[in-house]
């Protein structure tokens, strides 16, 4: 049974408690939320027998079978290797199961993940299902980027937002889910993951903190000429592009606030504050702005899958940061 998360108590209630269901949702948001986990309780609450309330009974033949991955009419269509588009051959597997008869009588469910994962033709492929499914099923979309989905999906679903929840409620969750860290690092780590709770357990459980520190340390002996880029690039070669690509863009955002506002209190977290406001006092506004519309064109192809060469990607990124300070 996937788990139920307190702040989506509300969402759960009134997406569990309707007497008749779409034939497609699109549940979107950040991600760390928990977005897979409801499209999961949703799934097994459409699939089960005798529900129990809002909820899956966990007891008949299909919580059985669903909880055994082998449920005849459950489709989850992701894609074969991490961070990797969804091929256009396995839409059309999910195509071909739509049009089947559901084996136990009841629902189809199908779950998809991520959606934008999809390439076009993929998407395009998908396209039919979404309007018209075959008999009684159910397709459950979650994506973390709708914005990249074709206007086509997103027109043929009935689109549901996932909020983020509140500091609060985040951090108690996190207090309970990391309880051997501090509230400082837990406000540390919900911080770099956008405040997403999951995310930012996530992150602790990978070492994101002591990847952080390695980048910062690298950041500052650049900027003092103490390391070079290369040598740079080549220790950072094992981090997720796109997390420093994120860091990056944050630090580049932070100097332009702070040349617009002079406000201290918004140079982001400590660790990177001194340098922030050095930058932003030494750099012109047209090198940072320049700098943005970069890192954001080339995070862009990263998230995209882009067959990018990450060390000389990454040794753009440095000789670019380390020419901010000065005219230009």
């Amino acid at each position: 049974m996937a788990e139920a998360y307190p702040w989506q108590q509300g969402l759960w209630q009134q997406m569990a408690g309707r007497t008749q269901h779409a034939h497609a949702y699109l549940l979107h948001g950040p991600a760390g939320i928990g977005k897979r986990a409801l499209a999961e309780r949703l799934m097994a609450r459409l699939l089960c027998q005798r529900p129990n309330g809002l909820d899956a009974c966990g007891e008949c033949k299909a919580c059985h079978l669903l909880a055994a991955g082998t449920h005849p009419d459950n489709f989850v269509l992701e894609p074969e290797e991490a961070d990797k588009a969804i091929k256009v051959d396995q839409v059309r597997e999910l195509v071909n199961f739509v049009v089947q008869t559901a084996q136990l009588g009841g629902r189809k469910v199908v779950l998809l993940e991520p959606v934008e994962a999809m390439n076009i033709n993929a998407a395009n492929a998908l396209l039919k299902s979404l309007e018209e499914p075959a008999g009684n099923t159910v397709l459950l979309l979650v994506s973390h980027q709708p914005s990249r989905l074709l206007p086509t999906v997103k027109s043929r679903c009935v689109q549901q937002a996932c909020p983020l929840p509140d500091e609060a409620a985040s951090l108690t969750w996190l207090a309970q889910a990391l309880p051997e860290s501090d509230e400082a690092e837990r406000r540390e780590l919900l911080t770099l993951a956008g405040g997403s709770p999951l995310a930012a357990r996530r992150l602790q459980q990978q070492g994101v903190r002591e990847q952080r520190a390695l980048v910062v340390d690298g950041v500052k002996k650049l900027l003092k000429q103490q390391a070079g880029v290369s040598q740079l690039a080549e220790s950072w070669k094992t981090m997720p592009m796109i997390m420093l690509f994120d860091w990056f863009c944050d630090w580049t955002q932070l100097m332009l606030r702070y040349q617009l506002t002079r406000d201290e209190d918004g140079l982001g977290l400590t660790d990177m504050r001194k340098v922030v406001q050095y930058l932003a006092d030494k750099a012109p506004q047209h090198k940072v702005l320049a700098m943005q519309d970069w890192l954001l064109m080339q995070r862009q192809k990263v998230l995209g899958k882009a067959n990018l060469n990450g060390a000389l990607l990454l040794e753009a990124l440095l000789v670019q940061w380390a020419s901010l300070p000065g005219p230009g």
